[in-house]
């Protein structure tokens, strides 16, 4: 197993020891820092993953994201933001500076390692371990049993019968069966349909994947919620 180096930087002590305690169980080397000032002192090029406070001392989480998004050597590295700043305003403006995810205090250890394996998982910088595609032949299409999505001609169809979606339908559609076997928190789903669009209310990716649930039948039961995490599509 390839053990990635992940960097937990807060200014909370006992919190970092829980972060490399519950991070290191699950086959992770962790390093911690005490602040960001810290942080820089160490080689950061070595790190997978960066998991951030915001409020701390004099150089603050942003604006050590901002430095790390500078660098060639940490510009693709995947960071994410646990703090207890948890206005939209804050949310906005961690995955601007390019967090990869945005996680508000008080959060649970089984959250985070959650996330961590996602975002590692989606990382450019690991393609050995990025989601698979198997299903996503060279013409677009996406077939999963009865279920056929055509990401060329904006199609989906189950059992040979036509399904309507709406846009945002169709994408959330294709972003999960792309990411089969994967919980997708309502961030990363909000980031990759909705993109830079205006802001998006939790509800409104709910209501989306309600509809779309309905839509196609049997094949809406593998549209999968997890409390407090996401939605994924599970065979």
């Amino acid at each position: 197993m390839n053990k990635f180096h992940i960097l937990v930087v807060d200014d909370e002590e006992s919190l970092c020891e829980i972060l490399k305690f519950n991070l290191e169980r699950e086959g992770y080397n962790v390093t911690t820092a005490l602040s960001a000032e810290e942080a820089l002192t160490l080689n950061l090029s070595t790190f997978d993953l960066m998991i951030i406070d915001v409020m701390m001392g004099e150089l603050s989480g942003f604006g050590f994201a901002r430095i790390l998004r500078k660098k060639s050597e940490t510009a693709e590295t995947p960071i994410i933001f646990c703090t207890a700043r948890d206005s939209v305003e804050d949310k906005i403006k961690g995955l601007d500076i390019g967090a990869d995810d945005y996680i508000p205090k008080p959060f649970s250890i089984a959250e985070v390692v959650a996330r961590v394996r996602s975002v590692l998982r989606r990382s450019k910088r690991h393609s050995a371990v990025e989601i698979p595609t198997p299903t996503t032949s060279e013409s677009g299409i996406i077939v999963f049993e009865g279920l056929e999505v055509n990401t060329m001609r904006k199609s989906c169809s189950v059992d040979g019968e036509e399904v309507s979606l709406t846009r945002k339908e169709f994408d959330i559609l294709v972003l999960l069966l792309e990411s089969r076997g994967t919980i997708l928190s309502r961030e990363q789903i909000m980031k990759r349909v909705w993109s830079n669009e205006v802001v998006v209310l939790d509800r409104t990716i709910d209501v989306n994947i309600t509809r779309m649930r309905k839509k196609l039948g049997q094949y809406g039961n593998y549209i999968i919620t997890r409390t407090g995490y996401g939605y994924g599509f599970e065979a």
